[in-house]
C-alpha cells in the first residue's frame, strides 16, 4: 500500500474576481498618486512607511511599499474563510476608493476634499 502526499499549495483567492479586480485597479491608481506626491511641490505623502521606503529606495520604494500593502491584503484574504474574505476585501476596496478619490482630487486641484 502506498500513500501519496500532495505538496501542492492550493490558494483560495479572496473575494470574487470582480472584487479583486476593483481592489487592484484602485491600488494601482493609489500607487501612482502616492508616487506623484513625491514629484509635486504642493502635496506630501503622509504614510510613514511609504516615506521611509522612499528615503531608502527612492521612487521605486514607493512602488515597493504599495506592493507590500497589496501583499498583506491578499495574504489576509487567503487566511480568512469564505464569507469573511469577501467582506475584508470589500472593506479594503471601500478604503482605497476613499483614498484614491482624495488623492486624485488633491493632485488635480491642489486641495484635499477631506481636509475642507
Amino acid at each position: 500500500m502506498t500513500v501519496e502526499r500532495s505538496n501542492t499549495l492550493e490558494l483560495d483567492p479572496p473575494g470574487t474576481v470582480g472584487l479583486r479586480v476593483a481592489f487592484f485597479v484602485l491600488w494601482g491608481i493609489d500607487m501612482v498618486a502616492a508616487t506623484l506626491f513625491f514629484l509635486v511641490p504642493y502635496a506630501t505623502e503622509l504614510n510613514p512607511v511609504t516615506v521611509l521606503f522612499y528615503d531608502v529606495f527612492g521612487l521605486p520604494g514607493v512602488a515597493l511599499a504599495a506592493t507590500c500593502y497589496a501583499a498583506v491584503v491578499v495574504a489576509i484574504g487567503h487566511v480568512l474563510s469564505d464569507p469573511l474574505d469577501r467582506r475584508f476585501v470589500g472593506g479594503m476596496v471601500a478604503v482605497y476608493l476613499v483614498l484614491v478619490t482624495n488623492n486624485v482630487v488633491l493632485l488635480l486641484s491642489g486641495s484635499s476634499p477631506i481636509a475642507a
